[in-house]
């Protein structure tokens, strides 16, 4: 999409007009400082989805839609993830932190702050195995995606 003020309003309304859910939203500058790469998530039928992709490409801003689950590519999600880490529960935590090739990038006496990149699912299951009673705040940054091999989002 064009990089321009009011262009990531219009996609939202776009949803909201329509009671589409955003699952989750990244959107970023690309090596094309006039145009942002917008990964967008959201659940639907095959034909819920085809209509929002056919609403978007009618957007101004809009430079094209590509729809990523449609062939082979790679998902990636941050989330920094705080938890209450003592006693004995510090070494218990960083071995499965280090199960999830996550990262403790911050430490005090009764917390640690987790870096942890992935897919969603891989986010979800090292939540599960943190257990919700030992997770004081998460955050995450939504997915974002890129086609793999030749599969490339071209603007022409």
């Amino acid at each position: 999409m064009e990089n321009e003020a009011g262009a990531l309003s219009r996609v939202a309304g776009l949803f909201s007009a329509r009671g589409y859910n955003i699952m989750s939203l990244t959107v970023a500058p690309t090596e094309d400082p006039t145009l942002s790469r917008m990964t967008l998530v959201t659940v639907g039928s095959d034909s819920v989805v085809e209509q929002i992709t056919k609403q978007l490409n009618k957007l101004i801003d809009v430079v094209k839609v590509l729809d990523l689950s449609d062939g082979d590519h790679i998902e990636c999600e941050l989330m920094l993830v705080k938890v209450s880490a003592l006693g004995k529960n510090r070494k218990e935590i960083k071995a499965t932190t280090d199960i999830f090739c996550g990262r403790i990038v911050d430490t005090t006496d009764t917390s640690y702050i987790i870096e942890l990149t992935g897919t969603c699912s891989k986010l979800d299951a090292f939540i599960d195995a943190m257990g919700h009673s030992t997770i004081l705040e998460t955050v995450r940054t939504g997915a974002s995606g890129i086609g793999r091999g030749e599969r490339a989002l071209e603007v022409k």
